[in-house]
């Protein structure tokens, strides 16, 4: 068997990091999980209050936050995935968080860091709400989550089954998202309705080796 492939796509030289509030330093609301779980719905029409960088960073933690990095193997994350393989990269175009400039991103899981990808912010928007046959909560949420899979880094390891483990994994990634949201008073919609190869090719994939599997929405609700 080929060697392992990285755990993560490797940062860029000259990219420009965004340092996140740090995981241990964030303060969120405490809500007890029943409630959370019956109170949890899709939202699909938001407020124009910011979400600010300290619940970015914990949606970021929640969703795909490294708690452990096992080198050359594995990482252990705070979602499920088959094999501990963790096959996404999750891209945030940013709309409305305070104190973060809108554009697109990526975060870097294992440094909790995010990478600025773009900031032609218009462009991109447009693209997105066209690509996912004008779904127009793209254009009024906080951020948009997109979650790419590198699809040799679960092949790897379970051949062609990886196709159906990775939309095993996008599920849980996207119901914590849902259930991180409802503490701070925000709501999601996941979205899945999206022409696969145009958005791959805004976003710079290949179609074949990454691609886009899910999307989702945030924003706070309204009067939240």
């Amino acid at each position: 068997m080929d060697n392992a492939p990285p755990l993560e796509l490797s940062i860029p030289a000259d990219a420009e990091l965004v340092e996140l509030p740090a995981v241990d330093r964030i303060a969120v609301p405490t809500m007890d999980l029943r409630r959370a779980i019956e109170s949890r719905t899709t939202v699909r029409r938001y407020s124009s209050e910011p979400l600010n960088l300290d619940e970015l960073s914990y949606l970021l933690w929640c969703t795909q936050g490294v708690k452990k990095v096992i080198p050359g193997r594995a990482t252990i994350r705070n979602v499920p995935s088959a094999g501990a393989r963790h096959p996404f990269e999750t891209y945030l175009l940013i709309n409305n968080v305070a104190g973060l400039r809108r554009g697109l991103y990526r975060y870097a899981a294992s440094k909790h860091k995010l990478i600025a990808l773009s900031l032609e912010h218009e462009q991109l928007i447009e693209k997105l709400v066209q690509n996912c046959f004008n779904q127009e909560h793209i254009r009024n949420s906080a951020a948009v989550f997109i979650w790419s899979a590198v699809i040799w880094r679960t092949k790897w390891r379970y051949g062609e089954r990886s196709y159906r483990y990775i939309h095993l994994d996008a599920g849980h990634v996207c119901q914590n998202l849902y259930l991180a949201a409802e503490p701070i008073g925000s709501g999601v919609c996941a979205v899945g309705a999206f022409d696969d190869d145009a958005l791959n090719a805004v976003l710079g994939f290949d179609g074949k080796e990454q691609f886009v599997v899910y999307m989702a929405t945030v924003g706070k609700k309204p009067g939240a």
